[in-house]
């Protein structure tokens, strides 16, 4: 892959600034900035974390709680998921290393698009809706990884040597746990187990590692600004860091990391299919001061084509084809939960 110019990365501006100040067009604007009174630490309204071993789980009881969480919160952490921690620490170290010590100009050999909807490869600028939007403090790597006719590791990075298999492995987990999930979420609402993954169909999955580089200013910068995501459910793992907060209750509560845990999200897709019961979570990213930040999100979507409605009656949000969803997320930027409400009745 050639790259025509050299663009901005946020890496970069934090690794050659000369001032202890960041560019204006990183600053937000009062009204949104972290350092303001709501925002409050986690420990204060504990956010759900669920065992999900079958074993020595009441079955009822683990809809219950699935249920409480969705409906409460939109998001949860979860444990004995499936997943190996040692694949989770191994993900968390290939994608430092690829953007620690892997030098500048071979990052920018796989520089995607940034002038719109997510696009393959290394970038910056994922959340912007035009170029008077403030910009996010953050880079990341973004995979297409399933369908598998879209996988195509040979267009990701080799270094380390060993991450494109482990990319790999990953998203075969990730999608495993995303459909016992969705299982479980549906059986909670007291649909059949599969009506939310037949409703969403084939996934369309994308893997999104995000690398926020130490910055000068934290009390003036977003590494990602609010938003709930657009497709069905995101499945997050964040580093010893830190700086996840998820809204509740009109306040910002940060998302303490547990490092063998996942984090669950619920997706726009997946509340209009409860019909509003459950709602997805808008939620952000905090900068640092003094330590670089990563964490791995795991988006499953339905396709474009794919039309989305409310499983029960009556409907109180509006039939949508994810594609022009998706059109209107980019087009109008993503500002909190403006998009989904749109769709109320």
């Amino acid at each position: 892959m050639e790259v025509a110019s050299r663009p901005i990365r946020v890496q970069s501006i934090a690794q050659n600034g000369t001032a202890p100040q960041v560019p204006p067009e990183y600053i937000q604007p009062p009204e949104t900035r972290p350092n303001n009174p709501t925002a409050r630490p986690a420990n204060n309204n504990p956010i759900p974390s669920i065992d999900l071993n079958s074993a020595v789980r009441d079955a009822d009881f683990l809809r219950t709680e699935i249920g409480a969480a969705c409906r409460d919160w939109g998001a949860f952490h979860v444990t004995n998921h499936g997943v190996p921690p040692k694949l989770l620490g191994e993900v968390r170290r290939v994608g430092r290393t690829f953007f620690e010590a892997c030098p500048m100009d071979e990052k920018l050999r796989y520089s995607c698009d940034t002038s719109g909807a997510a696009t393959e490869g290394y970038g910056s600028r994922m959340l912007v809706a035009s170029n008077d939007t403030v910009l996010d403090w953050r880079d990341y790597f973004d995979h297409h990884t399933l369908p598998v006719s879209r996988r195509d590791p040979s267009r990701w990075p080799q270094f380390p040597p060993d991450y494109r298999e482990v990319m790999v492995e990953y998203s075969d987990h990730m999608k495993a746990l995303a459909q016992k999930l969705l299982g479980l979420i549906s059986e909670s609402l007291g649909l059949p187990s599969s009506c939310i993954e037949e409703a969403v169909g084939e996934f369309y999955q994308n893997i999104s590692i995000n690398y926020y580089p130490p910055c000068p200013q934290p009390d003036l910068t977003l590494g990602l600004q609010a938003h709930s995501d657009m497709g069905a459910i995101t499945l997050l793992i964040q580093d010893d860091v830190g700086g996840l907060q998820v809204f509740k209750d009109d306040e910002w509560i940060t998302v303490d990391p547990l490092s063998d845990a996942i984090f669950v999200i619920l997706s726009d897709q997946t509340e209009i299919i409860s019909n509003g019961k459950y709602r997805s979570a808008q939620h952000r990213a905090i900068t640092n001061g003094s330590r670089a930040r990563l964490s791995v999100s795991t988006f499953h979507d339905p396709a474009k084509t794919k039309a989305i409605s409310p499983a029960f009656e009556p409907p109180k949000y509006h039939t949508a084809i994810y594609g022009d969803y998706v059109l209107s997320w980019y087009s109008n930027g993503p500002e909190g939960k403006r998009n989904i409400d749109a769709l109320l009745i």
